[in-house]
């Protein structure tokens, strides 16, 4: 899914951290996007270059990771949260200007968002098992109908 949405480099679970060692020379990556949190929370913040940035996008991993911040210091990387819900109760004009911006990239192609995996409401039981297994893509929606 991410190499199909132009992504340079796409890395497995399995040897992750010393793929992106290879790719990066050993200096790490300036990004990380994590939704899973759990246990590939640590290799996220060990594949930082100096100066990077983890950003927190969820933790469908089920554990919540604690960090430690003496790993901050010694690369002046950070960590930042990035909760969309918590935004919007703060901020609920913030979706307005965010859309505005938005719409444009998705109209003209720039930006395009995956299609999601639709089950009917008969198998809602196999969403529910590539949830937890870890084989769901992007977004799953049961049919109601």
């Amino acid at each position: 899914m991410a190499a199909a949405a132009g992504a340079d480099h796409v890395v497995r679970v399995d040897g992750r951290l010393d793929e992106v060692r290879r790719w990066t020379g050993g200096r790490g990556v300036d990004i990380v996007l994590d939704p899973v949190g759990g246990d590939r929370f640590t290799d996220s913040l060990r594949s930082l270059a100096p100066e990077g940035r983890l950003v927190v996008l969820g933790f469908t991993g089920g554990s919540i990771p604690t960090v430690k911040v003496n790993r901050l210091l010694l690369s002046n990387t950070s960590v930042l949260g990035a909760g969309w819900g918590e935004m919007l109760r703060q901020e609920p004009a913030s979706l307005r200007w965010r859309w505005d911006e938005l719409y444009p990239l998705l109209e003209h192609g720039t930006l395009t968002a995956a299609e999601p995996t639709v089950y009917p409401m008969a198998e809602a039981a196999d969403a529910l098992g590539a949830l937890a297994d870890r084989t769901a893509t992007g977004k799953l929606v049961l049919d109601l109908r």
